[in-house]
């Protein structure tokens, strides 16, 4: 089953990849004024596509808290940078809960979940071991208790399907491109177009899976409960 698709949701969408189009275009000609009206947008949009979607309403609060961080981000200085940090922390939980009450436990055997499990571990080891000694000193810690939280969400979207996980992995390397510019490494060029396309692709493609997840996990109540069709 595939989660309803009322009139709104389309245009919703619709307006959802037009401001990313707008916003990455703008990035990219270094539109500053265009970048920083379209960027808060993008993910109050989202959140309204999946409200139309008739998604959990937990899904469109960690889309908000995305928007909080994209805000606040976008203001600049070490504190308000916490807050950010912070807002997209609020936005992890989020979708943990959510896939814990919507996913499905990762399919096979249970070496396999434990090597998965290894792997991400040791991305998170190896990411904050590079990153620590060119880090300001009062932001590591923040930054290595972000990066676990970021972690550990980004191995638990692998209950909502290859494509969370997809998404998870995208949102990684989102926060690592930003932690690697605040660490003063070379950049890609135009790298807050690197930033904000993988960030985007990753929170539409978290939350389409909970989305379907979502239907799927009332469907199947549904189906046990005949009295709820």
């Amino acid at each position: 089953m595939t989660a309803r698709r009322p009139r709104a949701a389309g245009p919703l969408l619709g307006t959802f990849a037009a401001l990313a189009v707008v916003h990455l275009a703008a990035l990219l000609g270094d539109v500053t004024a265009v970048a920083q009206l379209t960027k808060p947008a993008l993910m109050p949009v989202l959140a309204g596509y999946a409200l139309a979607r008739g998604g959990p309403p937990l899904l469109a609060g960690a889309l908000l808290f995305g928007c909080g961080g994209d805000t606040l981000l976008q203001i600049g200085g070490d504190t308000v940078f916490l807050l950010g940090m912070g807002s997209f922390a609020a936005g992890h939980v989020c979708y943990l809960v959510l896939f814990a009450r919507h996913g499905t436990p990762v399919a096979g055997r249970p070496s396999r979940t434990v090597a998965l499990a290894a792997g991400y571990g040791v991305l998170l080891a190896g990411t904050v071991a590079l990153l620590w000694p060119d880090l300001p000193p009062e932001l590591r810690i923040p930054v290595a208790g972000y990066s676990l939280l970021l972690t550990t969400m980004a191995f638990g979207s692998l209950r909502a399907g290859p494509r969370a996980a997809l998404g998870g992995l995208l949102f990684l390397l989102s926060d690592t491109l930003i932690a690697s510019g605040i660490a003063h490494w070379p950049q890609l060029p135009a790298p807050q177009f690197w930033i904000m396309l993988t960030y985007a692709a990753a929170q539409f493609a978290l939350a389409d899976c909970v989305l379907r997840a979502a239907a799927d996990s009332q469907e199947g109540r549904a189906a046990n409960h005949p009295a709820l069709r």
